[in-house]
């Protein structure tokens, strides 16, 4: 298995009600993540159905994940657990994050504090490399939250 903690915060000059309707706009966010095939809206702000695509090493994964948001708190905070797998290259893979939106003195500070985990076959290509793209997919998050609310 692997997986790790990641932890990354991100001070902008906007409201906390201008960073909460950017952080919820999941059709912007999916356009962010280019590892994201689709995104099906379930129940608004609580259940989605994602399938991710990428090649990791030798491996071309797609998985469909089950993704969904639960401790919300309107404009402050909102967990997000997704987990589902990839069959064809038997892995799974599970997220959990909170994200929290806190105001200060200039605007508020966007915060990402989770973790992550992948078993099976993907795995086998070591901490790493995954660590590498989680990274990855962060950096982008947080470069683009940066761009739309400063």
């Amino acid at each position: 298995m692997a997986g790790a903690s990641f932890k990354r915060a991100l001070s902008v000059p906007a409201t906390p009600e201008a960073a909460w309707a950017v952080v919820t706009d999941v059709s912007r966010l999916a356009s962010w993540v280019e590892v994201l095939e689709t995104v099906t809206e379930l129940v608004p702000l609580a259940s989605y159905k994602t399938v991710i695509a990428d090649r990791l090493g030798p491996f071309k994964l797609r998985a469909d994940l089950d993704v969904e948001l639960v401790d919300v708190i309107e404009g402050r905070q909102l967990r997000v657990k997704a987990d589902g797998e990839d069959r064809q290259v038997a892995s799974r893979i599970t997220v959990d994050a909170l994200l929290t939106i806190e105001p200060s003195a200039t605007g508020c500070t966007v915060t990402v504090d989770g973790k992550y985990d992948i078993a099976g076959r993907v795995a086998t290509l070591g901490a790493s490399v995954i660590a590498k793209k989680a990274d990855y997919i962060l950096d982008v998050f947080f470069t683009k939250t940066e761009e739309a609310l400063s």
